[in-house]
């Protein structure tokens, strides 16, 4: 039964792996491309992960970190991504509005 859960979820995030990269080829503006390609990829590779952890418990630590790391890294990557390619004048009143907060 494990095993079987196990290919599930691998089989579930190699989907999410492909889907992610057809969008590429939709007719989006750039940074949507991005999103939807980092968002697929860390959720296909976090449940790859997720169904690792079924075939291999013993290495739960190691794997846990890699889940962690996974969803840290992409997440931060989009944000710099998406705040290089925003104009200069977005940049200011971004930075404008953070010290007014401040």
């Amino acid at each position: 039964m494990t095993e079987i859960i196990s290919y599930i979820f691998i089989t579930i995030g190699i989907i999410f792996w492909f889907w992610g990269t057809s969008s590429l080829l939709a007719s989006r503006t750039v940074l949507y491309k991005i999103h939807n390609l980092t968002v697929s990829d860390s959720l296909g590779s976090i449940l790859i992960i997720v169904g690792l952890l079924f075939k291999i418990p013993r290495e739960l630590p190691l794997l846990i970190l890699a889940i962690i790391s996974i969803a840290i890294w992409n997440t931060m990557l989009s944000y710099i991504l998406a705040y290089c390619s925003s104009t200069e004048e977005n940049k200011t009143k971004i930075t404008v509005e953070r010290e007014s907060i401040i």
